[in-house]
């Protein structure tokens, strides 16, 4: 088996046995890290790859919205919003080669998934019985 076809079968089996929450987690770090790459190809005027690590975000940005459920927590609208509104900016950045726009977005989305992570370990620690009734974004 080739390297690649064994990095994406280990991807697709850890992204099936995961929890919700994990996986919400997961997506965030990507979402962090193609932000990051993303920027710095642009400063290097390595549009290939910036076009790519952009083009992964948005995706990951469109999944956490097509699968936040918005009915069960309050804030959700507000989020999808975000989700939208980065990906619009996102499509500007590339399209713009603007390495400020891609680096905005990263600072928006470091400190939710710092607090969704923050959010996981808490519940996490908790047991069934006393666990707060919270739906994590993207964990629908």
């Amino acid at each position: 088996m080739s390297y690649g076809l064994a990095q994406a079968r280990y991807a697709s089996d850890t992204a099936a046995t995961v929890s919700p929450g994990r996986l919400l987690t997961l997506l965030y770090d990507r979402l962090v890290t193609d932000l990051g790459t993303a920027h710095e190809a642009m400063l290097r005027s390595d549009w290939a790859t910036s076009g790519q690590r952009i083009a992964n975000a948005s995706e990951i940005l469109l999944e956490l919205h097509a699968t936040l459920d918005v009915e069960a927590w309050p804030d959700g609208d507000g989020l999808a919003r975000l989700y939208l509104w980065m990906v619009g900016e996102l499509m500007q950045a590339r399209l713009r080669q603007s390495a400020q726009r891609v680096a905005d977005c990263r600072e928006l989305v470091v400190p939710l998934r710092d607090a969704w992570r923050q959010a996981g370990e808490q519940l996490a620690g908790t047991s069934p019985s006393t666990a707060p009734a919270i739906v994590p974004a993207g964990a629908a």
